[in-house]
């Protein structure tokens, strides 16, 4: 069968799951409402990082998007009917990829706008400037898309929605915190925090904003790689 027409069939699946359209208005609400707290209430130390603090919880829905897409393939034998129809599980696994890519990054290239948007209207004169403040609605959109991406082949690998996210969330709400506090500069690199690097002003570590994407982005690649491996080596 032909890459598009899997592809259609994988984005059938995906909007017809409330569960998964839910997941992708948290990423927008939850990103744009935390922004708009924390930027009501800012000092003018890093402008930037003030009007997209609310990703650290949009990137929670994120990636309970990339999750659920992937882990509702493991659940009832749903997998053994889809090969059935796409025996090839590298093209399958290519287009639930890109299917859980596409939406994930539009809604967060808007979720970086109209955060934009609300948070320079909370900051008034000391909102970052729009030159600063686009390269951040860009960062945004990217890193969120990353993460997804991170969750849905951590996902293909572990094979369980549940386990995925027992494994993500405390990592993303405790030792990713943790580690940077005790670590210094190491924790740069682990995958949140590298690509939050493009939604701040400045940084004293050693990536900067479009570097720190590109690590994220490696986490992203070797979580998929993980997968598909999974998939084409393991009993559906």
């Amino acid at each position: 069968m032909p890459f598009a027409p899997v592809l259609h069939a994988e984005w059938i699946k995906i909007r017809s799951l409330r569960s998964l359209l839910g997941a992708l208005a948290a990423i927008l609400v939850a990103t744009a409402a935390f922004s708009a707290l924390a930027a009501a209430d800012a000092d003018d130390s890093d402008p930037l990082f003030s009007v997209f603090f609310g990703v650290s919880f949009g990137q929670i829905a994120a990636i309970a998007f990339g999750t659920t897409a992937v882990a509702s393939e493991f659940r009832d034998g749903a997998l053994r009917l889809t090969l059935a129809a796409v025996p090839d599980r590298g093209r399958w696994f290519a287009a639930k990829v890109t299917a859980i890519a596409l939406p994930v990054l539009a809604v967060g290239l808007l979720t970086g706008f109209v955060t934009l948007l609300v948070g320079r209207a909370a900051l008034g004169t000391s909102a970052p400037g729009w030159g600063e403040g686009v390269r951040g609605a860009v960062g945004c959109g990217l890193h969120l898309t990353l993460m997804a991406l991170f969750a849905a082949g951590l996902a293909a690998v572990l094979r369980s929605g549940v386990a995925t996210l027992s494994v993500l969330i405390p990592f993303l709400l405790i030792v990713s915190f943790v580690v940077g506090d005790l670590s210094g500069g190491a924790a740069d690199f682990l995958p949140d925090r590298a690509g939050q690097v493009a939604l701040h002003s400045s940084w004293d570590g050693a990536l900067g904003p479009w570097s720190g994407l590109a690590v994220t982005a490696l986490w992203a690649a070797a979580a998929l790689a993980a997968g598909g491996w999974s998939v084409r080596r393991r009993d559906a």
